[in-house]
């Protein structure tokens, strides 16, 4: 059930909407809308040797349309690393309305010493997104992924490094 609300592990998540509505559903742009410019952030834990950087600044779409963004990472150390990377949607209020078709975030990428790995997003604003009055005055919405280097506790869980 958290993967279905927050994309984990890829998985296309349900929609805020109440009911379950598949997402072939709400892909159907809504013409009559402004266009909402999408950009993109990528960084890293400053434990991970990683460069992770987004290959566009920005897309245009219309509520209800898909886009599909790449980020590149590429392990800059002299070993084989694991990371996971973790994803925010700014502002923050837009979030229900972001959804993700397939992502790489919350899955481990592994990347030999000196390797780089082009990854996907595929991803919709809800059409809803419109009908919605605290929507009105948002124009841009980002998208942030932070990757961090991937350890596992004792009973073999995986867990994001993170460093204080």
């Amino acid at each position: 059930m958290i993967c279905q609300q927050t994309g984990w592990g890829g998985q296309p998540i349900q929609t805020h909407r109440k009911g379950n509505l598949d997402t072939a559903s709400r892909l159907t742009p809504v013409t009559d809308s402004r266009r909402l410019r999408i950009t993109f952030n990528g960084s890293v834990s400053d434990v991970l040797p990683w460069k992770f950087t987004p290959q566009q600044r920005e897309v245009r779409i219309l509520p209800g349309e898909t886009a599909l963004a790449f980020y590149t990472a590429t392990n800059k150390g002299p070993t084989d690393i694991i990371g996971v990377a973790t994803y925010s949607v700014t502002p923050a209020q837009v979030a229900p309305y972001f959804s993700k078709i397939q992502c790489f975030c919350f899955e481990e990428q592994k990347l030999n010493a000196g390797e780089s790995l082009d990854m996907p997003v595929f991803f919709f604003i809800d059409p809803d997104f419109v009908k919605d009055p605290a929507m009105k005055g948002i124009d841009t919405i980002t998208l942030s992924y932070t990757f961090f280097k991937a350890r596992y506790d004792d009973n073999g869980v995986l867990r994001p490094t993170i460093s204080s």
